[in-house]
């Protein structure tokens, strides 16, 4: 199954939950009341996590805690829910199936909500991105996003821009160019050194993400082409998991009323990706 972005270790870490603006108890309580009570009945939400992919979601290496906006905006849902979420770090292309065996009772690591994934399980969209070229500063290599044929492209495992690439590369091949010769690595973050050490040509990766490489490593990369195929994030829920995506929706809608969405993500800069209304499986086409 084809999934969004990220790759994984093994550790688990649990991360502080932010402090968000007071919302009336009859709120809190309405939301608590539909979160099912195999859920209630330790006060957590465990929540599967590919923490490779900043600012998403990361592992802090001074604590060793899971961080990162995405991480955040679960905390704050968590919390109205009268709950705490607890993250596990896993590779990417386990989360959904964790989530159907019931290993986790959320996904949470920038899934794009599309209708294949929709088909084995259910999305709360929050969030709005697209995907990303990025190559070293002044593109050296000449990459043209829409004509990469030869290149050494990077790519992280298991996410919608593996689908794209290859078949940007089928498209060289009918047009009698010379394949892309696509990189895919495990971790976001090996894709993003394999670029800054010249490994490879250029990268693609969820909108967010190349401006967070591109600003973290000091000016050493620059985002090429224009960002497209915009689509919704949604944090992954089960189908038997009753009225949990209603009471995550509900959390989200609240959140967007009383500012602290917009704050989370104002902090880590990606306010661009900003939606006004969650909605349960939003997948477009």
């Amino acid at each position: 199954m084809t999934l969004s972005a990220c790759g994984g270790g093994q550790e688990t870490a649990a991360s502080p939950s932010p402090a968000s603006p007071a919302t009336s108890a009859a709120g809190e309580n309405k939301l608590a009341a539909m979160v099912p009570d195999n859920i209630k009945a330790d006060g957590k939400l465990l929540v599967g996590v590919d923490a490779s992919y900043p600012p998403n979601e990361s592992v802090d290496p001074a604590t060793q805690k899971i961080v990162g906006w995405d991480v955040e905006l679960v905390d704050a849902v968590a919390k109205k829910l009268g709950l705490t979420a607890e993250f596990e770090n896993a590779g990417f292309d386990t989360i959904i199936p964790g989530l159907t065996s019931g290993k986790y009772e959320m996904g949470a690591s920038s899934f794009t909500d599309n209708k294949e994934r929709e088909a084995v399980v259910d999305f709360v969209t929050y969030y709005s991105a697209g995907t990303a070229w990025a190559a070293l500063k002044g593109n050296p290599k000449a990459v043209n996003v829409d004509d990469a044929c030869g290149k050494k492209i990077g790519v992280q495992q298991g996410t919608v821009q593996v689908d794209d690439i290859k078949a940007r590369s089928e498209k060289c091949t009918a047009a009698g160019k010379p394949a892309i010769d696509v990189v895919v690595r495990k971790q976001q973050t090996e894709v993003n050194a394999d670029l800054v050490s010249g490994k490879i040509d250029a990268m693609l990766a969820d909108s967010p993400i190349v401006g967070y490489a591109v600003k973290q490593t000091g000016g050493k990369l620059e985002i090429i082409g224009q960002a497209y195929d915009t689509a919704p994030y949604g944090f992954a829920i089960s189908k038997n998991s009753g009225q949990l995506k209603e009471a995550v929706q509900g959390a989200l809608k609240e959140m967007m009323a009383d500012g602290s969405y917009k704050a989370i993500l104002e902090k880590a800069g990606v306010e661009a990706g900003a939606i006004t209304d969650p909605v349960i499986n939003g997948a477009q086409g």
